[in-house]
């Protein structure tokens, strides 16, 4: 397995790092990436942005705001919080399986005395509180993990620059981001500082896959700082523009939140805008263009039967979806 540090806090470039390395290297080798992003929001791939963030409190505190390749929630990330990516083969397990990525970090913790678990779709936790969550891009046979670890975030600009959805709270029987997340310091024996933290997983790494170090030569982080002034760093793809819509539903399935923004005309969707957390396999356009011209009636369901609605939104069923665009 090789083994890059992107060697900047920069999230435009980091994230451009990230899909650079997954779209143009070597595809017969896997990777394992270390990466830290200062003062930043990530949004979800399907996320509508202004939903997700206070954006008041993010410009007064100069929080960046980028978004991912990979589908699940916004998080946010400052020094004192650790991100990791793996880039292999979907033969290593199969799609949307987060599990199998979170072991070693899972390891790790025992090391210096913190119990961890895997929870619900996506998260680590201690005691019930959430320190990590994770996502996943499938594409080319290939799967992009990637998570972030609260070393020593601060909690309090995480509930204060994130928007969470009321329906997410009463589904995990919460009632704010401060209760329902934490800090690996917050359990540990003792202060782990970040360098200790990195040795010891990429320790655990070294010793499970083996590691070859790698840097990217000067022809291919200056492709990387293409990417990142082209895609990363723009408003187009951070934010966009979100379609003017007659109706707006929402509903918390176990695949994760679902938001449509609708139009409707004559009885048949005139327009659709699908937002959420959710994890999928195929690109989201797709979808929207199909369900474009469908009438909002009884035979909905048998419609979508037809559109695979769980290639691109995993766990969701056709019937789930007829029964949200109806509303």
């Amino acid at each position: 397995m090789i083994y890059l540090e992107t060697g900047s806090t920069d999230p435009y470039f980091n994230l451009a790092f990230e899909e650079y390395v997954f779209e143009k290297l070597d595809r017969s080798r896997s990777y394992f990436i270390l990466w830290q992003n200062e003062n930043t929001i990530v949004v979800g791939r399907h996320q509508n942005t202004y939903e997700e963030i206070n954006q008041q409190y993010v410009e007064e505190h100069g929080i960046r705001v980028v978004r991912r390749l990979s589908g699940g929630g916004a998080v946010y990330h400052d020094s004192g919080n650790l991100n990791y990516t793996f880039i292999v083969d979907k033969d290593a397990a199969p799609d949307f399986n987060f599990a199998v990525f979170t072991v070693p970090v899972i390891k790790t913790l025992e090391q210096i005395g913190v119990k961890a678990e895997f929870t619900g779709r996506n998260d680590l936790t201690i005691d019930g509180k959430k320190f990590s969550g994770n996502a996943q891009y499938v594409r080319h046979g290939r799967i992009l993990h990637h998570g972030c670890i609260m070393l020593d975030s601060n909690i309090e600009v995480v509930s204060n620059a994130l928007r969470v959805k009321e329906a997410k709270f009463q589904s995990k029987g919460v009632k704010s981001v401060r209760s329902r997340v934490t800090t690996i310091n917050a359990h540990a024996p003792r202060p782990v500082t970040m360098e200790e933290f990195k040795r010891l997983l990429k320790g655990y790494i070294l010793q499970a896959e083996g590691l070859e170090p790698m840097e990217l030569t000067p022809e291919q982080l200056a492709e990387v700082r293409r990417l990142r002034d082209a895609k990363y760093a723009t408003w187009e793809w951070n934010y966009g523009a979100s379609p003017a819509y007659d109706m707006r539903r929402e509903q918390r399935f176990d695949a994760g939140t679902v938001t449509v923004h609708l139009q409707a005309e004559a009885g048949r969707i005139k327009a659709v805008k699908i937002y959420g957390d959710f994890f999928g396999s195929g690109e989201l356009s797709e979808l929207e263009a199909a369900l474009v011209g469908l009438p909002l009636d009884d035979n909905l369901e048998e419609a979508l039967e037809r559109l695979n609605v769980g290639w691109y939104i995993q766990g969701l069923t056709a019937r789930d979806l007829a029964g949200l665009l109806k509303g």
